[in-house]
């Protein structure tokens, strides 16, 4: 894994009978990363209809790119998303800032953070 990458896991639970709504609004922000966040490297959305809930797993290039993607998609989501899906927990891997992990806690997301240990790449 190169440079500063960070990858996110994380779960919305929808609230009953919201979880088509819940994955319309994911539709929606992975178009609009696609289209406005060129530090956004892949966006990936799982449907579970047995857990009522979305996973997601974001990709960026760098922690300016997560903090882009929190001050921008995020934002303008997340105030419909919570109307609707209980958020977390939130798996951050790479090296994430201290103000970044700040403002996650302020999102109330459940944030867990974890650095880079081992792996590789094919």
């Amino acid at each position: 894994m190169a440079g500063n990458h960070i990858t996110v896991f994380y779960k919305w639970t929808a609230h009953p009978g919201k979880l088509a709504e819940l994955t319309s609004i994911y539709k929606k922000v992975t178009t609009a990363m696609e289209q406005n966040e060129p530090g956004a490297e892949a966006v990936h959305i799982y449907v579970s209809e047995e857990d009522n809930a979305v996973y997601v797993r974001d990709e960026f290039t760098d922690a300016a790119a997560m903090g882009f993607h929190l001050q921008s998609t995020a934002a303008d989501h997340f105030p419909q998303l919570l109307s609707i899906a209980t958020p977390g927990p939130f798996f951050f891997l790479g090296d994430v800032p201290s103000e970044l992990k700040q403002a996650t806690q302020q999102m109330q997301l459940g944030g867990e953070f974890s650095t880079h240990a081992a792996g590789f790449d094919r």
